[in-house]
């Protein structure tokens, strides 16, 4: 079996961007759309760990305000910290998530709390870093 982030040439894509990383048809007629949403260049650093915690956790509630919302199934953290998979239902396009997510990332740029940063809802909740998700966010929507 092909995996899909492997068959990618990473010296070939410049981060920032949004991909269509695989549309998904399944037996029941269900159709799932997958996003590499990359912040950082592959191979000249990554996000440091409390920041892409923090992104997530904002973007976990910011996207699902967003029109798009209904749609999100998940978004995850890359191993390699350059950006995040987000996973949607139906047959969705780049354009369809840039908007959304500049204006998830925008409100990012406002944040002054992080959402579920506690240790009930958190399972890693003393690593964040708001100051580090700003900045990852105000990058991406300055060189989209």
């Amino acid at each position: 079996m092909k995996v899909e982030s492997f068959e990618l040439d990473h010296t070939k894509v410049v981060a920032p961007y949004i991909r269509k990383a695989a549309l998904y048809n399944g037996p029941k007629g269900d159709v799932v759309s997958k996003f590499d949403l990359r912040f950082i260049q592959p191979n000249k650093g990554g996000m440091n760990m409390s920041g892409i915690h923090t992104l997530e956790h904002l973007l976990a509630v910011y996207l699902r305000e967003e029109a798009l919302g209904e749609d999100i199934i998940d978004l995850s953290p890359m191993g390699c910290r350059t950006g995040f998979y987000l996973t949607t239902w139906g047959d969705k396009s780049e354009n369809d998530i840039k908007v959304p997510l500049v204006n998830s990332l925008k409100k990012v740029l406002e944040t002054k709390e992080i959402p579920a940063a506690n240790e009930i809802q958190c399972g890693n909740y003393k690593e964040h870093s708001l100051e580090e998700a700003i900045e990852y966010a105000e990058s991406f929507v300055k060189n989209i």
